[in-house]
């Protein structure tokens, strides 16, 4: 059946008069909504910026409030030109929900990743051990966190293994204490050994003065009495103090004349002859 071309354009010319009202609101809401939304992110990347949060996280968090903002802008402009969003709404949902089982793993590392540069239980250059990895922190990234080990490896763990385990931070104070035993024989003077011990920590610059060191006899063991050494040096002298102090303390004790003894075992053999008696 033919429409009269006349009457076609009476329709919809009173169709277009009748929505009329509905496509000004429409793009009223989508104008103001842009400019909400712009500065809404805005003030949440000055925020961040201002709590000094990890750009990476600033940028990912304001693109993610934007979006977040346009869609809700874009699902009301639909509804107000008369779209059944709730159908729409619900098409979202269920794609959302499926992308999240999909990406479970690699949501939680994020979730992690999150925390980690909000709480910053450590900071990019910080030696650290978590994950069962130690490093040295190279990147704090979303999804990951990289170290360099001492030999020049790259390990990339999860965030979600890191955060999941106890974090070891080397690097958070300015200052640790070496631990150090050293053994000698009981045949040996006590107080001797003390003192050439303390003059070594006495001659080394980088031993701190404050808090003061530690030489104590410790334990008397099964082939030597051990004296506990525990200087305190900067965060930065730890491996170096340690290596240099152990090789001192030995050679003073050689010069000295002082056993460092070994693990010894003495065994007894008895004759089958006298045994017999």
């Amino acid at each position: 059946m033919d429409m009269d071309p006349q009457k076609f354009l009476e329709t919809l010319q009173e169709r277009l008069i009748a929505l009329t009202p509905d496509v000004i609101a429409a793009l009223a809401i989508l104008v103001v909504g842009w400019i909400a939304t712009r500065i809404i992110t805005g003030l949440v990347r000055r925020a961040l910026g201002r709590a000094q949060v990890d750009p990476t996280l600033v940028s990912f968090v304001a693109n993610l409030v934007y979006f977040a903002g346009m869609a809700l802008v874009v699902i009301s402009v639909l509804g107000r030109i008369g779209v059944n969003t709730a159908s729409f709404a619900a098409v979202i949902a269920a794609a959302g929900l499926a992308i999240g089982l999909a990406f479970q793993g690699t949501l939680s590392n994020f979730s992690a990743g999150v925390l980690l540069i909000v709480f910053r239980p450590f900071k990019v250059g910080d030696y650290i051990e978590a994950g069962g990895v130690s490093g040295t922190v190279d990147e704090i990234q979303l999804f990951t966190t990289v170290l360099n080990t001492p030999d020049n490896r790259r390990v990339i763990v999860g965030n979600s293994d890191v955060a999941a385990s106890p974090i070891t931070n080397y690097s958070f104070h300015a200052t640790r204490r070496v631990d150090l035993v050293m053994g000698f024989g009981y045949s040996d003077d006590i107080d001797h050994a003390k003192r050439i011990v303390e003059g070594l920590l006495q001659a080394d610059d980088r031993v701190l003065d404050d808090p003061a060191p530690q030489v104590v006899v410790a334990e008397l063991a099964d082939s030597s009495v051990n004296l506990y050494v525990r200087p305190w040096v900067r965060s930065a002298d730890y491996w170096a103090v340690y290596f240099d102090l152990t090789e001192a303390m030995k050679k003073a004790f050689d010069e000295a004349g002082i056993e460092i003894p070994f693990p010894q075992r003495t065994v007894h053999t008895v004759a089958s002859g006298a045994a017999a008696d």
